[in-house]
């Protein structure tokens, strides 16, 4: 496993992190037993950055991997978020974000947490988060609650406007470090550079676009990006290549963002994703498949307030 530095935090993760949405049976059910398995192999892999939230499957996620960690606990990096609880659920306000993270810690059956993000930013008004939930972030760290305090959302330009007005310790976004999207590169890389923000590179198979079984039910893509995701399919199983491989692969190589989340529910997953990252996308595969996909992922879907749209 290789690892990158996470901005100027100090801590090393692993290029390859660890996404526990599936844990909250988001793609389909999971058991404990499954989890346990999948959590076991990630670390003996050498995986150190795991990532949660209330918010996936409303609790479920962070209950089971914090009964899942139990005897790993320091072994690991763990961070998750809050701020978001359900589909149309927010809350940004100060008192929100303090009892959200108390209880966040008892379900992770921890003290603290190595790094605290607001989730999905669009969805609250961009003063509350620089004014009212960063500073109560900062207070939680300074009370020993987390180590580190970030942003995450789906708009980029949103993410860089409030971090250059509050200054955090690493940034997330998802879907938007691709094989045809490379908006984060483009918009995130440079500020975080600057400022020695750590930068999180998130769900670079787009939440199932990128793969055979294609996108659940909930995916907010068009009918066009899910057509580009089948074309995508085809082209690289044409030409020998598997796609969700090869997407990852493309994702782990730029050294900008110093971990790739993925999802994963299974150690047969874990170990599928840790191989791929152990060698390089077949360029000519890769060619092939950005060439059949054209610009249709550099097409982005509409999340949270318009105010805050791209």
């Amino acid at each position: 496993m290789k690892y990158r530095k996470l901005g100027s935090t100090g801590c090393e993760v692993s290029i390859l992190g660890f996404g526990t949405s599936p844990f909250g049976d988001v793609y389909g059910r999971t058991s404990t037993a499954q989890i346990q398995r999948a959590v076991d192999a990630a670390i003996d892999l050498g995986v150190n950055f795991f990532d949660t939230s209330p918010y996936y499957g409303l609790t479920l996620a962070e209950e089971r991997l914090g009964n899942a960690l139990q005897g790993n606990r320091n072994k690991i990096l763990l961070a998750t978020k809050c701020g978001r609880y359900g589909m149309s659920e927010f809350d940004f306000s100060r008192a929100s974000i303090r009892a959200s993270v108390e209880a966040s810690l008892r379900r992770l059956r921890t003290d603290h947490v190595d790094l605290l993000q607001a989730h999905d930013i669009e969805f609250g008004h961009e003063s509350q988060i620089v004014e009212e939930t960063l500073p109560a972030m900062r207070e939680l760290q300074a009370e020993g609650k987390t180590r580190f305090i970030g942003i995450t959302a789906y708009p980029v330009k949103l993410l860089r406007r409030v971090a250059e007005a509050a200054p955090v310790d690493t940034i997330l976004s998802y879907c938007r470090y691709s094989l045809r999207n490379t908006d984060m590169e483009d918009v995130l890389a440079p500020l975080a550079k600057h400022t020695a923000t750590g930068l999180i590179n998130a769900s670079p198979l787009m939440m199932g676009l990128l793969t055979r079984s294609g996108v659940p039910a909930w995916h907010p893509a068009s009918p066009e990006l899910k057509e580009a995701g089948r074309r995508a399919d085809a082209a690289a199983e044409s030409e020998g290549g598997d796609l969700a491989t090869l997407a990852l692969q493309f994702a782990v190589t730029p050294t900008f963002a110093a971990s790739t989340l993925i999802g994963m529910a299974t150690a047969e997953e874990v170990e599928r994703n840790v191989r791929a990252i152990s060698g390089a996308a077949n360029s000519d595969v890769l060619r092939t498949v950005r060439a059949v996909i054209g610009n249709g992922f550099a097409t982005t879907w509409v999340s949270g307030l318009a105010e805050n749209a791209d």
